[in-house]
């Protein structure tokens, strides 16, 4: 093992390089930092990557002189960079970006990671992040990487050996983790409505957050459900404990969680570690709709932004301000519209916490659509839920608008009425 100190690895990173950085609870800060500190001598490093976590130096002053970010999905600590002239997104589906990197279209210089310490048999664990950091790792000139303790073996394909690896730091540090906020009532409206459209014997797909734990608390009574996600959080565990989530019924994977990263608790990380159960699998697997619509009944839950009355989604974006990315709703929504008794499922709060409709007339000036109208089957909100698929655009209209916050019909059934007449 070539063990250097974090001023040797960061040394890794010439002018001019194209940087990946591992994200979500994996993201390597100390290494990252390191690199920025060299700020001064560094000119026009580009920093790619997906969403990360914590501080990253790169995204602020006077560091951002020499960095740029390319960022292929925005979090809140690049949010701002990526919004300026310091930084730009790359709209792509998550299950396509491997392929900026296979096929040398952003080819990489460096890699910068984090695992595990290596076996018995020299190989490491990429954590609780394989997503599209495996191919990042397999296709860089040089890989640098935290070697962490604290970093959980994970199975599946996440796994590199200790001679892929040029330089390596010995750090120990919690890996990222994610405060499990309460569910409000609206939420838990919400998560009722979602839940009675699961199936028993049903595969999952949802992200991390509120609406999704919501879901996720109210499936108790179901049986003999399955998970083929590209991420999850906490709010699984309870399911699995309670045998409701056995995978048995699951064409890829059987009796298997699959996943490509996870984000939540110390308790979530502790039941990951070296669990079988558990396959972690690169983004270009989980997120294949090829994959996906061979499972039954996939049941896949989403969010958005705003929703317009034709069924065009906005989930990325805010007007023409750069929020979040695509990732990989396009791939499940899709997926689980052509798998056998699948649901894809739009789950959103009917108002922003200003008291604004998300289901609008049209969508803002500048917005992107994250989900076409024609991609779009099942909406949800506090107030019920609505099958989109089959119908013209009046229908739609109506439906959305019967969903709606009461306080907002009234201006969306105006602005249909002028619309369709």
């Amino acid at each position: 093992m070539n063990i250097v100190s974090l001023e040797t690895a960061a040394g890794y990173v010439k002018s001019g390089d194209r940087v990946f950085v591992q994200g979500a609870a994996m993201t390597p800060n100390a290494l990252v930092n390191a690199i920025c500190d060299r700020y001064r001598e560094l000119k026009q490093v580009e920093i790619i990557s997906i969403h990360t976590d914590g501080t990253v130096n790169y995204a602020h002053p006077p560091y951002n002189e020499s960095f740029k970010i390319n960022s292929c999905f925005v979090g809140a600590n690049v949010r701002k960079a990526v919004n300026t002239n310091k930084g730009d997104y790359i709209p792509i589906f998550l299950s396509e970006i491997h392929l900026l990197f296979r096929r040398n279209l952003l080819p990489l210089d460096v890699a910068v990671v984090q695992v595990s310490p290596p076996d018995k048999h020299g190989f490491c664990s990429l954590g609780v992040s394989v997503d599209v950091t495996l191919p990042a790792v397999q296709t860089a000139k040089k890989v640098i990487a935290q070697l962490n303790p604290q970093v959980p073996r994970t199975h599946g394909d996440g796994i590199i050996h200790i001679s892929q690896i040029d330089a390596l730091v010995e750090i120990s540090e919690p890996i990222h983790t994610f405060p499990i906020s309460e569910i409000s009532e609206t939420e838990e409206r919400i998560g009722k409505h979602v839940a009675s459209l699961v199936e028993d014997g049903a595969t999952l797909q949802m992200g991390i957050g509120n609406i999704p734990d919501a879901v996720l608390k109210n499936l108790d009574g179901h049986k003999r459900l399955g998970v083929h996600t590209e991420m999850f959080s906490d709010g699984l565990l309870p399911l699995i404990e309670k045998g409701v989530i056995t995978g048995e019924e699951k064409e890829i994977k059987t009796n298997k969680i699959v996943t490509c990263f996870a984000a939540g608790s110390k308790k979530l990380y502790e039941f990951l570690d070296d669990n079988p159960t558990v396959h972690f699998k690169e983004a270009a697997y989980t997120n294949d709709t090829t994959l996906i619509r061979r499972n039954p009944k996939v049941t896949a839950i989403n969010s958005a932004i705003e929703i317009d009355l034709t069924g065009q989604v906005c989930a990325d974006t805010i007007g023409s301000y750069q929020y979040s990315g695509v990732g990989g709703q396009m791939d499940f929504i899709r997926g689980a519209s052509l798998s056998e008794g699948g649901k894809p499922i739009i789950a959103l709060n009917s108002v922003t916490g200003k008291g604004i409709s998300k289901i609008t007339p049209y969508l803002k000036h500048g917005a992107g659509i994250t989900t076409t109208r024609a991609h779009v089957h099942y909406v949800a909100t506090e107030y019920g839920v609505v099958n989109l698929f089959g119908k013209n655009l009046q229908q739609r209209a109506r439906a959305l608008i019967s969903i709606s916050h009461p306080d907002h019909r009234e201006m969306l059934e105006a602005a249909a009425r002028e619309r369709f007449g």
